[in-house]
């Protein structure tokens, strides 16, 4: 078990080779951190990640005006906003878009409690997937213990912001006035299970960019428990 929790020190570390020459260095040190101090590092630095991303996303635009993460009208709804724009509608196009937008922010306000039950649930098997996966590995993890619940929190909260906010009905109504100009196909105005979906999308690619600054950025290890842990891949 000892070894096993050593070893998780690889989620910093970019290739199996540079994993055991560190880790065969940790071994022969006797003024190594304990296996919990490791495993606790470790998912501090999960947590820190969760928190310092998900905060960014619920603030106003914190999905708009990022375009790693920014929800687009899905390909369907793509010839409504031409459509609009062509009749001089574009103002209810470019309002819709950021009523999505907003929707996602409110929903993603939900997900921080999930994530940070999954951290603490990590096993020593999933550590052992982490170690033999790749940048993201952590981040990936994350996305196979959270999805579902995720999915079961976020949608309400759209489907309640959308009406909040009258998305619901100016997407109605510029779908409504789309599918009156001839020579169109009309398209569903049920936008909820999109939004959803890209919201999630969102969340987990910031995850991502937070555990690659993590990984590689020593100015990101903010505590003292995390200089410690992520110390020992510095060594090689």
């Amino acid at each position: 078990m000892k070894r096993v929790f050593i070893l998780l020190v690889g989620f910093t570390l970019m290739s199996c080779a540079e994993l055991q020459t560190i880790a065969e260095t940790v071994l022969d040190d006797p003024a190594v951190l304990t296996d919990s101090q490791i495993g606790m590092g470790l998912k501090q630095a999960l947590e820190k990640g969760v928190q310092t991303e998900v905060q960014k996303l619920t603030m106003k635009d914190g999905f708009l005006k990022n375009e790693m993460v920014k929800i687009l009208l899905p390909e369907e709804l793509q010839k409504v906003d031409k459509g609009l724009r062509k009749i001089g509608l574009g103002s209810i196009a470019d309002e819709g878009l950021k009523l999505m937008n907003r929707a996602a922010e409110d929903a993603v306000k939900e997900a921080t409690p999930i994530f940070v039950s999954a951290i603490k649930e990590m096993t020593i098997e999933d550590a052992k997937n982490i170690l033999l996966g790749d940048n993201n590995a952590a981040t990936k993890y994350l996305e196979t213990k959270t999805q579902t619940s995720l999915y079961g929190k976020f949608f309400p909260v759209v489907e309640e912001s959308f009406a909040k906010v009258g998305a619901d009905k100016i997407w109605t109504t510029a779908i409504d006035k789309y599918n009156t100009l001839p020579f169109t196909a009309d398209v569903d105005n049920n936008l909820s299970e999109y939004v959803t979906q890209e919201a999630l999308k969102g969340v987990y690619t910031m995850i991502a960019q937070e555990e690659i600054k993590i990984r590689s950025d020593i100015s990101e290890r903010t505590t003292d428990l995390l200089k410690s842990v992520f110390a020992l891949q510095d060594k090689k």
